[in-house]
Parts: C-alpha cells; structure tokens; sequence
C-alpha cells in the first residue's frame, strides 16, 4: 500500500510538503485562516501497517507558543478512542513523531480531539436529562449554532432568578481540545439524579454551560481563533457581530440572566499543570471576591491530585488586568467569581502517566471536581 496522510476532515489541519519514505514524512502546520497563530495538528496516517515511521512537522520553530514542544509528547490513536502518547522529540523548529502503526490507519493530534459530532452528540445527550434545557444563543460567523446549556433543579422552590447565575464555558480557543472533555465529565456528573453533589448545587445556582464558544476554529482545526481569525479571550470589552459573535451572544446573555461565578475552561502548551489564573489585577475586583478566589483553589487541590496551586500564570499588577479577557472583564463588570482554568497539552507533573500523558479521562474527572469544590464555596458567593 501507499503511504499518504490526510487531514480533510472534522478539526484536520497539517499539509503534507513530501513523502519520499516512511522514514522522510515532512509535514507542516497550517495557520488559522487570517492569522498567524499556528500548533494545533491532527492528521491521518495510512497504508503503513507494521513500517515505522518518522514523520516530521518541520515548521514548529515559528509555532505560537514554541516553548510548547520541548518535553512534549504527540498523541495517537488507531480507533479514535483510546489516545496514547507517540515518540515526539523537538529540535531546531522540527517536531519528530516516530511510530509503528499496527493497523493501516493511525490519527496523529495535538491533544485528543473533540469533533464538532461529539459536541452534537453530547448536547443531544444532555438534553434528554431532567432539568436541562438546549437553547441556541446565536450563529456563528459560518452559520453555526452557539449551543447552550442551561441546568437547574427540575422541581425547585426557588426559582432560576433567586439562585447564583453559574457559567461554565470552554474552547474560546478551538485547539484547546481538553477543555471540552472536562465540560463533558463536569456535564456528566452535575446532570446525574443520583449525584448528591450536583443536587444540592442545582437547588443553590442555575448552570449556564457554553460547551464550545468556538465551532468554526474547532471544525476548521485552528489553534485560537474563529472564522475571522480573532482570539476571542480579547473581546470581552467589546465584543462585535462582524468579529467576535460568540462573545457577543454570550455576553449579552450574562447581562440578562446575571452572573455569579464564570469558569473559562482552557489549555497550557508551555506549563505541565493544571492551575486556575484569577482576575488580580483587576481594580474594581473585592476583598471578598479575592477571598473566595483562594477558597476556590485550595478546595480543589484538596479534592484532585491533579491539580495545583505553586506554578501558574504571574498575577498582574493591581491596577493592570487585561479587561479584553473573559476573566478580569466578568470580574470587574459583575463582581463574579471568575476563573481561568488551565490544563496541559504536555502530560502533568505532579501524577505523570507515561501512556496516556494527560488525556480526555483525567481532564473528565477534573470536570466533576470542580463541581466539588463549586459546592464548598457556594453559600458564601452572594
């Protein structure tokens, strides 16, 4: 059989310069359409069942965040559901992928990938549990629908408007793939009629959930941009139709219902952690918010392994927050309990897993923490 790659498909992005071999695979990463942001890859590999291969992604030098490469492991999959992590080294710009596939088709990712057919799957899902409602906030600058998740005890005393308004969303960036897989764990377990935790949270907050705010960057494989090739964690001070339409429909929507609490789910492709950056440098920003802020992270590295609170992001300097991200801007206009919680690409440090590195099934069970430590902080948010 011939070796060919291919990468036309649901969050596909490489382009193939030359196959000479299976050993002289050289490939590059394409960048998001209007920008210059580039790193997220998935691609197919076939016709080389039992031939190893090295392929060669030889424009990683000039990626965005080329801190990311070193130590950093690729991920492949032969069934497209259980991810492991490939030979990957990184020197001068190029990042090496060495691998034997036993079958005659292998998928090559950045992270494990989270298609726009799961996120339907899922939203179909979720609808057809109690207390959840699927509604469409708006489209897409590619006429997609911006899903959300609104989840609340079903036979409540209260209603929606008397209890904390908590928003979780995820995928501003698109190649972040993980941030969904933790919305689909965190998805799972606060729908759950058994679960005592979601429960009691049900009847004290009603849960606005945007699982991907960007479908176009997801379904056209970019790393952090929409259609139009705009970083949407740099419009929520003033969002627009023509640029950023998914922060717009959400940020309107916030100022309808309100806003408590607001998780942005992310990715890290530099630090080997999961950590949680706050909103320090915003000036408006409360004792009390600050106090919560640090009840918040204690309480889940309490309750996860995974996660930690010795490395993250430098705190901005009072006074000096970036009010375009989601974080400081929803602090600041709101007083909300607004986080940004960052997982790795790499695998993580304090519970390494040399298979699997960090994966979709840790980033799950992270998802159901969060909603532990929700619970801890929750009768002091208002």
């Amino acid at each position: 059989m011939t070796i060919a790659i291919s990468a036309n498909f649901d969050s596909g992005n490489i382009e193939v310069l030359s196959i000479r071999g299976p050993h002289e695979i050289e490939l590059a990463i394409r960048k998001d359409a209007q920008s210059d942001f580039y790193q997220w890859f998935h691609f197919r590999l076939t016709g080389a069942a039992g031939t190893p291969c090295t392929l060669r992604i030889v424009n990683c030098g000039g990626a965005a965040y080329p801190d990311g490469w070193p130590g950093y492991q690729a991920r492949v999959s032969e069934d497209r559901q259980s991810w492991t992590q490939a030979e990957t080294s990184y020197a001068d710009g190029v990042l090496t992928i060495r691998y034997t596939p036993r079958t005659s088709s292998a998928w090559f990712a950045y992270f494990a990938p989270y298609s726009m057919e799961r996120h339907a799957d899922l939203v179909a899902r979720m609808a057809n549990r109690p207390g959840v409602s699927v509604s469409v906030l708006g489209q897409t600058l590619d006429g997609q629908d911006l899903d959300l998740l609104t989840v609340s005890a079903p036979n409540s005393h209260a209603s929606d408007k008397e209890k904390l308004a908590v928003w979780l969303i995820a995928r501003q960036h698109p190649g972040e793939s993980m941030a969904e897989w933790w919305m689909e764990g965190m998805l799972e377990r606060l729908t759950d009629p058994a679960d005592p935790v979601a429960t009691r949270l049900k009847e004290r907050a009603c849960f606005y959930v945007v699982p991907n705010m960007n479908p176009d960057g997801s379904r056209r494989g970019h790393l952090r941009t929409n259609a139009a090739g705009t970083n949407l964690n740099r419009e929520w001070h003033e969002p627009s139709l023509d640029k950023s339409p998914e922060v717009y429909h959400v940020l309107a929507h916030m100022v309808h219902v309100g806003c408590d609490v607001c998780l942005d789910v992310h990715g890290d492709e530099a630090l080997p952690h999961n950590f949680i950056a706050g909103f320090e440098g915003v000036a408006a920003a409360s004792h009390h918010q600050f106090a919560l802020l640090e009840r918040y992270k204690a309480a889940l590295a309490r309750l996860s392994p995974d996660f930690q609170t010795r490395v993250g992001y430098p705190p901005a300097a009072p006074g000096k927050a970036n009010m375009s991200m989601s974080t400081n801007a929803l602090a600041g206009r709101f007083g909300a309990l607004a986080m940004t919680l960052e997982m790795p690409f790499k695998d993580v440090a304090e519970n390494p897993d040399p298979l699997h590195g960090w994966s979709p099934e840790r980033a799950k069970h992270l998802g159901r923490a969060c909603l532990d430590a929700l619970l801890e902080v929750s009768p002091d948010i208002r």
